[in-house]
């Protein structure tokens, strides 16, 4: 009796424990995404948030619009005799665009301007970037890989007759290559296109482009052609749409930054290895990274992109402001504007070359930087991709070591005697230290052309370029480590803030001047850390600066002859004026902002809380100004607080 009772109890004890397994197993399945984003979020709040979740005072003025570039108005819209395109057309223009997000971006914007100008239909470009990297997935042509062709056609139909593909006789005599292509050079004029292509458009009816620079028309055009660059605006801020997919997780990633009510301040480092090499910024990186540099320097020598010797004082180059700023400086420069240690930033930029050692000081300064990967969990990154095809690994097999019996043998076969010793077994190479994307520096000259998981890698990052974009361009503050490089091509940064100065002209975008920065820090070598007041205040009026008409002034001289949607104004804004000028905001555009301001005052005075002592932002600037003007040389020498 007593041994059957005990059968029972453990019986139920099995059973309850399967039972547990069971219910543990189903809340970890359900609640994975959960459990991963509370780790992935969990940001260290400000110490300066009250229960209700508000700021300080201090904090919220680094927050605030700038007031004189409110009355810069998005409108892109067409203002003199603009028909609509006639059908049938001059004919068809089909296109290959290669390079990088930005690139692609630019190149889709002149193309259209371009079919526009030849009165011809534009067949959906090609994006070559995603379409030759192996097992991208099927569900996606190259187009729509990035963005919403359904969006792309509609929004234009005003402008340019879009299709997306040509007829099928047309398309099988392509395949035939009977159509002539081509190669125009970057920033081409539009009596290019008037004198070389339009014929050959009418005579065949249709004719290709290969596009490689990131542009194929002049940025800034004659004012008679000012309809061309809103036509420009309306391609890059309102038809190129992103896909549903990337856009829902990139607002995501704006919901989940922006977690409590708190803002974030998004920062593209520009560390690109490609505008390094440019610049010859090599030595500002280490080891393997300074010889990656200068390799692929040589290779712009040789390909003629680079008229400069191979190498060059990347010192010297900085204090010119030809090198970017490093992620260090960019912290120490937050922290010289007062920004608080426990900020949410977001690292924009899907390559940042010299990886998380680089970023190793500013995270020590702000432990709240996160990028896409700290945001999104694998599974909802993976979601964009698709069904991708499976790839064979870059499998590396060791040579095989010889034993003993295989040595004796060789020795026994080795010939008549008296001859050397044969040498001793090489060590094989294990696959960790073959593997990598810089492992062939040491052993090769040349760098090996890029595997089929390179090229899939390449078209992942259009993706994560494009969920940066998105956060960057929502973002409450920006900040560039890299804009206007020199190179001649569009940066990342340049587009963001290009969409920022559209969009919302009084929103926080810093627009810093390398030159006036490196050789103020080259001024505080021996105090980084701890600056003296004087220079945290000149650090501070100038990125105030940059953030009003002094930053909008160098972006017109150095970015917009690069590229025109770095620095869309005035062609594709209106200003609120109470006189009547030529550039003035429509009638109801005034109204509706009147409209919008009012409920937005009203909100503001629910929820702010007054200023301490009504002091006004401009006044505690002048202020700091006027004390750094008027410091004795022994207050000069005191050392600064930087959490002061």
């Amino acid at each position: 009796m007593f041994r059957s009772k005990i059968k029972w109890v453990a019986l139920g004890g099995l059973v309850l424990s399967f039972l547990s397994l069971l219910v543990h197993m189903f809340v970890a399945n359900t609640s994975v995404e959960l459990v991963q984003y509370s780790v992935m979020t969990r940001f260290i709040e400000d110490l300066n948030i009250d229960i209700a979740g508000k700021q300080g005072v201090r904090s919220q003025k680094l927050w605030k619009k700038i007031k004189p570039l409110e009355v810069l108005q998005p409108y892109a819209n067409p203002r003199s005799h603009y028909p609509v395109p006639v059908d049938p057309s001059n004919g068809f223009i089909y296109a290959k665009i290669f390079g990088e997000f930005e690139k692609i971006r630019s190149s889709i914007c002149d193309l259209v301007a371009i079919s526009r100008l030849l009165n011809a239909t534009l067949v959906i470009p090609e994006i070559q970037e995603s379409t030759t990297s192996k097992g991208i997935s099927s569900e996606f042509k190259s187009f729509s890989y990035l963005y919403n062709e359904e969006q792309f056609i509609t929004s234009l139909k005003n402008d340019v007759i879009i299709v997306k593909n040509l007829p099928p006789k047309l398309k099988e005599a392509r395949r035939r290559k009977e159509f002539r292509t081509f190669k125009p050079k970057k920033s081409a004029s539009p009596d290019y296109y008037i004198r070389e292509l339009l014929p050959e458009l009418k005579k065949v009816k249709v004719v290709g482009l290969v596009i490689m620079d990131g542009g194929c028309l002049q940025p800034i055009l004659a004012s008679k052609l000012v309809e061309y660059q809103r036509l420009r605006c309306r391609v890059a801020f309102h038809a190129l749409h992103f896909r549903p997919e990337i856009l829902a997780l990139a607002h995501l990633m704006v919901k989940r930054l922006r977690a409590s009510g708190q803002p974030y301040l998004a920062y593209h480092p520009g560390l690109v290895r490609d505008s390094l090499a440019y610049k010859g910024c090599a030595e500002l990186f280490q080891d393997v990274h300074t010889e990656l540099i200068q390799y692929r320097r040589a290779q712009m020598i040789k390909q003629k992109t680079v008229h400069d010797e191979l190498t060059v004082d990347s010192f010297i180059r900085k204090l010119n402001g030809s090198c970017p700023l490093m992620p260090e400086e960019v912290g120490l420069l937050l922290r010289a504007m007062g920004y608080p240690p426990t900020i949410r930033i977001y690292l924009a930029g899907s390559e940042t070359f010299g990886g998380q050692r680089v970023m190793i000081p500013l995270r020590a300064m702000y432990t709240n930087l996160v990028d896409r990967s700290n945001l999104c969990n694998k599974h909802e990154l993976n979601k964009l991709l698709g069904n991708e095809a499976p790839l064979p690994s870059n499998s590396f097999n060791p040579s095989p070591i010889k034993t003993a019996k295989t040595l004796k043998k060789e020795w026994d076969q080795a010939g008549p005697r008296p001859r050397p010793l044969p040498p001793p077994p090489g060590r094989p190479i294990y696959q960790h230290e073959k593997e990598g994307w810089y492992g062939w520096v040491a052993e090769k000259d040349s760098e090996p052309d890029p595997s089929p998981i390179d090229l899939r890698d390449k078209a992942h990052r259009l993706l994560w370029d494009a969920l940066d974009y998105v956060v960057s361009v929502e973002a409450d503050a920006f900040f560039p480590g890299f804009n206007n490089d020199g190179s001649g091509w569009p940066d990342f940064s340049s587009l963001v803030i290009g969409h920022r100065l559209y969009e919302m002209a009084s929103a926080r975008t810093y627009r810093p001047d390398r030159k006036f920065l490196a050789n103020l820090f080259n001024s505080t070598e021996d105090h980084f850390y701890f600056p003296k007041r004087r220079w945290t205040l000149a650090a501070r009026k100038h990125l105030n600066d940059s953030l009003g008409e002094e930053g909008l002034k160098r972006q017109f001289i150095q970015s917009k002859p690069i590229s025109f949607l770095s620095h869309p104004i005035p062609e594709c804004s209106c200003t609120i004026s109470k006189t009547s000028s030529q550039n003035t905001c429509p009638k109801w555009m005034e109204e509706s902002l009147a409209k919008s301001r009012l409920q937005e005052s009203a909100t503001l005075n629910e929820n702010e809380q007054p200023d301490d002592d009504g002091i006004d932002e401009e006044q505690m600037d002048s202020e700091d100004e006027s004390k750094a003007n008027n410091l004795s040389p022994l207050e000069e020498d005191v050392e600064m607080d930087p959490d002061d």
